[in-house]
């Protein structure tokens, strides 16, 4: 009798971590295709997004008639010879004509500081970019910490192994970097937002310029200085560093500044409803993803049992 209750509560437990396993699938299944129908819908999303830039145009005219766009930004990228943003938008221009490089290391890259945001006009766009200064501007932004120790590798001996990861591409490309420069998000941004709903904006750019303070003139600027704690901008081109150092005469045109933002038209209501649904997709599918890891693994702990009980 013994022996055959020790049978029975066997089979009971064995039963009872197939019904579990058989769960763990179907909500892996349900899981999975709650983030493909977010995927389509993102994508579907997105497309409509490109056409409405595609009909009014990247940038917005200037005073002097010319128009400041991500490709005029890139293209002063490209003019920073050696450094690590010049090289990962060359690899990306070049990817196809060089046969067999691998840019998997690059998966977590976002982008190039200077690339991750529009401004509303030129003179906004020079003096932000002037204040953030050239190496921050250049700066590689990636969604996490694992994503930037990707882009370069390191020998036994701590010194930067040259032939692997972004070095190794470089040489490829032609390109050697002095001076890699990384700025890492935090590591649960997953898809531009982070696992509670953050994008670039409060992430990035609020610790970038969130003590920045903007004044219509220099005068103006002067005159709050006992209030400045973190630098400020006056839009007659008056810059004060953080760090107390003044720049108030004229100066010659940033070269890497942030594309200006279509001024032709007021952005339609349907374009900030559709950025506002991406983003909350992005942020759900962020969630999903989470549900799916923890699924997973009480759906391997599930088969590590029953395997011990075959």
């Amino acid at each position: 009798m013994e022996v055959e209750k020790k049978n029975q509560n066997a089979q009971g437990n064995l039963q009872s971590l197939e019904n579990t396993i058989k769960q763990r699938e179907d909500n892996l299944t349900f899981l999975t295709a709650q983030t493909n129908h977010l995927d389509e819908s993102i994508l579907d999303l997105q497309v409509s997004l490109g056409k409405y830039h595609s009909a009014n145009g990247t940038g917005t005219e200037s005073e002097s008639g010319l128009s400041w766009t991500e490709e005029d930004t890139i293209e002063q990228i490209l003019k920073q010879e050696n450094s690590a943003a010049s090289v990962l938008c060359r690899l990306n221009s070049q990817q196809s004509s060089i046969q067999g490089l691998d840019l998997a290391f690059t998966k977590d890259v976002l982008g190039i500081v200077a690339t991750l945001a529009r401004v509303g006009e030129d003179n906004l766009s020079r003096l932000l970019s002037e204040y953030l200064g050239m190496q921050t501007m250049l700066a590689i932004v990636c969604r996490t910490y694992e994503g930037v120790k990707a882009l370069e590798k390191y020998d036994e001996e701590g010194n930067i192994n040259s032939t692997s990861s972004l070095h190794g591409a470089g040489s490829s490309a032609g390109k050697r970097i002095n001076g890699l420069n990384l700025i890492s998000l935090d590591s649960r941004n997953l898809s531009c937002v982070t696992a509670n709903g953050q994008g670039l904006r409060e992430t990035l750019f609020y610790n970038l310029f969130s003590c920045l303070q903007i004044y219509r003139t220099r005068t103006e600027m002067l005159e709050a200085l006992p209030c400045v704690t973190d630098g400020a901008l006056s839009l007659d081109g008056g810059v004060i560093r953080k760090s107390g150092v003044f720049f108030l005469g004229s100066r010659k045109d940033t070269e890497v500044k942030f594309p200006v933002a279509s001024g032709k038209s007021d952005v339609p209501e349907d374009y900030i409803k559709s950025e506002a649904m991406i983003r909350m997709m992005k942020w759900e599918r962020a969630n999903i993803l989470g549900d799916m890891r923890r699924e997973q693994e009480l759906l391997n702990c599930a088969k590590a049992n029953i395997g011990g009980q075959a």
